[in-house]
């Protein structure tokens, strides 16, 4: 979804950065690409350019935790089970919606598996968050690795906007235009 969100905005006419994660998708034309591979290494690309931003998109699905150790080496299979200790990973969203500037727009997405539309409000809420596009996951046919989506655009004014299944170039042109005019 942030590939097509990027080349929307672009389409749209903005200068658009785009900060992924490892994807196996190409660089999209006339978009700065910055790669990243960690949820740190992302929480630092992106707030080094937060504050001359006017729009932020956060559309991946960064992990909540990380293990608490990193080894040098493969962990090799031994006898029992193995305990796994982990640790929060920063709220990237949240950090962003704490340091808003006036005038920027944020965006944030709520991947949820139920209570959609109340998880969404809340993090809308608790994020300080301008709008944010709700989508079930767990559904077949739809969401992360699917070609097509259907979100719920939430904003802070109230907005409910029901986008619909729909394609996610579609679903990016949309949420671009309703979250830019």
């Amino acid at each position: 979804m942030g590939y097509a969100l990027a080349c929307a905005a672009r389409d749209a006419g903005h200068d658009v950065t785009l900060v992924s994660g490892p994807v196996a998708l190409p660089a999209p034309e006339g978009v700065a690409l910055v790669a990243v591979e960690s949820a740190a290494e992302m929480a630092a690309a992106v707030k080094a350019r937060a504050l001359s931003s006017d729009l932020i998109v956060m559309a991946a699905a960064v992990a909540d935790y990380r293990p608490k150790q990193r080894l040098a080496t493969k962990l090799k299979k031994q006898p029992g089970d193995l305990v796994l200790e982990l640790e929060r990973t920063e709220d990237i969203l949240a950090a962003l919606g704490r340091n808003k500037r006036p005038g920027q727009i944020l965006v944030g997405f709520a991947a949820e598996t139920e209570a959609l539309l109340e998880h969404a409000a809340d993090k809308l809420a608790r994020k300080n968050l301008d709008w944010i596009a709700a989508n079930l996951v767990g559904v077949p046919d739809r969401g992360f690795a699917a070609e097509e989506n259907a979100v719920t655009l939430l904003g802070r004014g109230g907005e409910a906007i029901e986008l619909g299944l729909k394609s996610k170039v579609e679903l990016a042109r949309e949420i671009i235009r309703i979250v830019t005019r």
